[in-house]
C-alpha cells in the first residue's frame, strides 16, 4: 500500500511497484483532468503541483511522492494564486484543443507563487509546457493578467 495526498484528501492506494503518478491520478482515483501527453516527461500535459513545485506526473513513481503534498487540476481554483490563473485563461480565451492547458494551468500557477511579478523572461523559462495549437502568446498574455490581478 502506498499513501499519497492529493488535493489536501490522503489516499492509500494498491499500485504497481514504479507506476508513475499520472496513473495513480486518472486510473486508481478516477481525476482524469491532468493529461498523459508523452510519457517521458517532456511535453508537461501530465503536470501537477508535489509541494508546490510542478512535476510531470508521468515518469515519477507514485511511492516516490509519499509524504508529500499534491495539487491536481481538480483543486486549482481552491487556491487564490490558481483561481487568478484559471480566469486569465478564461478572460484570454488561452486554449484551442485545450489538451495541454491542465499542465499549462498547473506551471503558470506554481510560477505565479514563486514570482509574483514574473518578467516576460521568467515566463518564457517557466513555462516549458508544449502547446499543439502553438497559443503561447496568450498563454503569456494570459499569465500577465494574472500577475497584475
Amino acid at each position: 500500500m502506498t499513501r499519497i495526498t492529493i488535493n489536501d484528501t490522503e489516499h492509500e492506494i494498491e499500485a504497481d511497484e514504479g507506476m508513475p503518478l499520472l496513473w495513480a491520478i486518472r486510473d486508481i482515483l478516477g481525476m482524469t483532468g491532468t493529461k498523459y501527453g508523452c510519457g517521458i516527461g517532456m511535453c508537461g500535459a501530465c503536470t501537477v503541483l508535489v509541494d508546490g513545485v510542478p512535476t510531470r506526473s508521468c515518469s515519477l513513481p507514485v511511492e516516490a511522492v509519499e509524504g508529500q503534498s499534491i495539487t491536481t487540476i481538480e483543486a486549482i481554483e481552491e487556491d487564490a494564486v490558481g483561481r487568478r490563473v484559471v480566469e486569465a485563461w478564461v478572460t484570454n480565451q488561452v486554449p484551442q484543443c485545450g489538451y495541454c492547458q491542465s499542465g499549462q494551468v498547473m506551471a503558470a500557477t506554481a510560477l505565479l507563487k514563486d514570482n509574483a511579478a514574473p518578467s516576460d523572461a521568467d515566463i518564457a523559462d517557466a513555462m516549458s509546457n508544449l502547446c499543439r495549437c502553438g497559443t503561447y502568446n496568450a498563454i503569456a498574455a494570459a499569465v500577465r493578467d494574472a500577475a497584475q490581478s
